[in-house]
């Protein structure tokens, strides 16, 4: 295709130019003609749907991909329905939008992803016209229906289908409409003749664009910029009205003294830029307005298309891809004719220095006159971004770096930053690769997107490099296209499992946060269950493993890695999903060869099921345990009779153990209940339940002595512990009668301090004092004390000559009114330490 300026003088209002970026590598007959097109924004794919109206069987539609440069990526002849649109998702998916509303997703490669409806109203009355757009959401998809209403999709991803408003007086298909995406709304603005309604959610509202020549009776073609900032309206007089998307400011009107409708119109224009551009394209013809009246035509020699870009319009046709955009302001202040701009006095100044001519430096010394060295190397690496020759690059890259010898301060992070992006771009725009991304897409895409790019055409080795030369971080880069190749590797047939592991491993071996578990769970999708599980063997992390290995129903091995992990939650996790999935026989018996997973689902049946564990406990003769078992269930039982006999049971379960310890407590335990029950029908006292010691407290409170005493020779309970329990009774009581009496019994096993120190904690130092003269010498002095006998504690302290016993006394001792006392015992404890 050739682009041949007819009116060079417009240039003076609006600077163009054209990058041949590629003659195309595939071989049409026909060119473009009796084809679907839709390219991809941003250097993407290209589909071609040859033949789409064919309706015969014997000759189907062919759906071909290729990349920017014309290079094949995929071929397969369309099976399925009528196709209205052809498009591409932000993340170059291909979708295929059917004449019954059904919309196909394939990937840049041709593999089948998956489909969706766009409702039963748009499959009962067949689809008219569609569109598909990007918004802030994502991919969506707009379609006119043959009721003339309008259905939209905003995310293809999260499918929620808006039905519009309906046009009132609209009695055909609209002369043409666009999707515009307003206030994070999408909305659809349509013309019918001359009028215009813009259509939400809920209302359908009509619009008149400010400024709009009076000359049109109807508007036959729209389009919004790529930012959906910014519309033109073609009209049936031959008129192109730009302004705001929201239709409230007019920035230009131009006439093309042509009224017949275009192909194709699209916005050419620059982000950030003051000048408004469209083109406009007819057969043979394509034509770019901008804010003067004027026009510039170029000739195409065959059939295009127009592709709306970021900054710019993408041109192709059947021999050639092209990009018509607005020279960058760096560009055209550096090479416009006779340019005094500081960048275009630094090239010209280092195309003088490599002549060695002394011309460089007075150019030099112009540029440092007027203090602009700075800005004139910022110029000429602003410029060579937007080159995409390499040698103009190349030269631009020079001349800065000459530049910057002569400032001690420029900071070199602009030139290293546009150096290295230089590189990665030329090597995407390479003919083999095709992604004549621009420097200002490449921004605006990412590093990210770009390396997502490249690994959706399986161009693994350059994104490895890219990533590498860019040192982005390993999970980020090199990791990510690793698992994504690996992920390729192991779809492919005609590799043995074998070969494809232990190349997998040999590749991934140095790459950090790789998960073959993923790997491993796309081999298995591909129907390869050995080399998933060969794979699933190079993964440290046992969690990622149990997942997959359960799925591919190989469950023993599960368990074992469970256990090996540490891990008793997954562990849990292994051990539930085998119980739901094998029969108990069987599960028990895999259970019984894995000691820990038995131990924890015991406990787990501790918890939650009682028979289950009293099944395991039998089928090991396990005796002790089912002893335990029938012991706990007897608690949980309310009738007297029922618990003996559980605990009966657990008795005959000891037994069977040789655990004669435990089936004798045991059988004191029933003894004990029925000696409670039997209290509880004659003294009516509630005991039964109660502990030995809980039992014999209630009784000695009561005043049941007898009975307490029945117990406590019964079930031989410890003298010292009775006289305790005893004397904390009748103290409580205040039964100081009763207390004395049990003193003067017998001997007391636990001594006579205690006996002092309750009734001083009931407050009672009266019945204190009269078990004092009964308490060992040892405890004497801590008696007296206790009783506040200053006096007997002094006397007790110095007679045992002990000085810290008489140093406790002291302590005790008041200064004022135990001043004699004080002396006496200071001259003790002299005594005391002298021997």
């Amino acid at each position: 295709m050739s682009l041949k300026p007819l009116d060079v003088h417009f240039k003076v209002h609006l600077d163009l130019k054209k990058i041949e970026l590629y003659e195309m590598g595939w071989n049409l007959k026909d060119g473009l003609r009796e084809c679907l097109v839709a390219a991809a924004p941003y250097g993407g794919p290209i589909s071609l749907l040859k033949g789409h109206n064919r309706r015969s069987p014997s000759a189907r539609p062919q759906l071909e991909i290729y990349s920017s440069s014309g290079l094949p990526l995929a071929s397969f002849p369309w099976k399925s329905g009528v196709v209205k649109q052809l498009g591409w998702t932000v993340s170059d998916d291909l979708l295929c939008v059917q004449e019954d509303g059904t919309v196909l997703v394939y990937d840049l490669l041709g593999g089948f992803k998956r489909h969706f409806s766009m409702g039963n109203e748009v499959s009962q009355s067949q689809v008219l016209e569609t569109k598909i757009f990007h918004s802030p959401y994502g991919t969506g998809v707009a379609i006119l229906t043959g009721a003339l209403r309008f259905t939209l999709a905003t995310n293809i991803d999260d499918i929620k289908l808006r039905r519009l408003p309906e046009v009132p007086g609209l009695q055909g298909a609209p002369s043409c409409w666009a999707v515009l995406t307003q206030d994070r709304q999408s909305k659809v603005l349509l013309a019918n003749g001359s009028h215009l309604f813009i259509l939400d959610n809920t209302a359908c509202t009509p619009v008149t664009p400010p400024g709009l020549s009076p000359q049109a009776s109807s508007i036959v073609h729209m389009c919004d910029s790529f930012s959906y900032k910014y519309l033109a309206l073609l009209t049936d007089s031959g008129h192109v009205w730009m302004g705001t998307s929201n239709l409230k400011e007019k920035l230009s009107e131009v006439d093309t003294k042509i009224k017949t409708p275009p192909k194709q119109m699209a916005w050419c224009r620059r982000p950030k830029s003051q000048q408004p551009s469209a083109v406009v394209m007819w057969d043979g013809l394509l034509i770019v307005v901008g804010e003067c009246k004027e026009t510039i035509q170029y000739h195409l020699d065959d059939d295009s298309i127009l592709v709306p870009e970021l900054d710019g319009v993408r041109i192709i046709s059947g021999t050639h891809h092209e990009l018509l955009q607005e020279v960058p302001g760096a560009c055209e202040e550096i090479f416009k004719i006779a340019s005094m701009a500081p960048g275009a006095l630094l090239l010209e100044a280092h195309k003088e220095y490599e002549k060695e001519s002394q011309k460089a430096d007075e150019y030099l010394r112009e540029i440092k006159e007027q203090s602009l060295l700075s800005e004139a190397v910022r110029q000429c690496v602003e410029a060579a971004g937007h080159e995409h020759e390499p040698e103009t690059q190349k030269t631009l890259l020079r001349a800065a770096s000459f530049g910057k010898c002569f400032l001690s301060n420029f900071p070199p992070e602009q030139f290293v930053s546009m150096c290295r992006d230089l590189r990665v771009l030329n090597a995407v725009r390479d003919y083999t690769v095709g992604i004549p991304l621009t420097h200002t897409q490449f921004k605006q895409m990412t590093v990210q997107v770009l390396i997502d790019r490249l690994v959706y055409r399986k161009l693994y080795p350059l994104a490895i490099e890219i990533c590498r030369y860019l040192k982005t971080p390993e999970y980020q880069g090199v990791s990510r296209v690793l698992k994504h190749w690996a992920c390729y590797k192991v779809q492919q047939k005609e590799e043995s499992d074998e070969v494809i592991a232990k190349a997998v491993s040999v590749k991934l071996a140095d790459a950090a946060g790789i998960s073959y578990s993923e790997i491993a769970t796309k081999a298995y999708e591909s129907g390869r269950t050995e080399l998933a599980i060969k794979l699933l063997e190079f993964e440290p992390r046992s969690g990622e493993q149990v997942p997959l290995l359960l799925k591919i129903k190989k469950s023993p091995l599960a368990l074992s890695k469970a256990i090996e992990s540490g891990d008793t939650d997954l562990v849990y996790t292994v051990v539930m999903y085998l119980k739901n999935e094998l029969n108990r026989g069987d599960f028990f018996m895999m259970l019984r060869n894995q000691p820990v997973a038995l131990s924890l689902y015991k406990q787990f049946c501790k918890h939650q099921e009682q028979d289950t564990l009293k099944d395991l406990f039998n089928q090991d003769d396990d005796h002790e345990e089912l002893g335990n078992l029938y012991v706990k269930a007897s608690y949980k039982e309310q009738r007297l009779e029922a618990r003996i006999a559980l605990l009966q049971s657990a008795v005959d379960e000891y037994y069977k153990a040789k655990n004669e310890f435990s089936a004798k407590t045991t059988e004191d335990e029933m003894r004990l209940l029925r000696f409670q029950r039997e209290l509880e029908e004659k003294k009516g006292e509630l005991l039964v339940g109660f502990s030995l010691h809980d039992t014999m407290t209630t009784l000695l409170s009561v005043g049941l002595h007898k009975q307490a005493e029945q117990l406590y020779k019964d079930f031989r309970v410890p003298d010292k512990r009775f006289w305790w329990l005893k004397l904390k009774s009748l103290a409580e009581k205040e039964d100081w009668e009763e207390l004395e009496k049990f003193g003067k019994s017998k001997k007391s096993p636990i001594g006579y301090l205690p006996f002092v120190e309750v009734c001083i904690k009931h407050h009672n130092k009266y019945e204190a004092k009269k078990y004092v003269s009964k308490v060992t010498p040892e405890q004497k002095v801590k008696a007296h004390l206790a009783v506040g006998d200053m006096e007997g504690a002094a006397e007790a302290a110095i007679e045992r000559r002990n000085e810290s016993e008489i140093s406790t006394v002291l302590s005790r001792c008041s200064a004022t009114t135990d001043h004699l006392l004080m002396e006496r015992l200071n001259r003790a404890k002299a005594t005391a330490v002298k021997k």
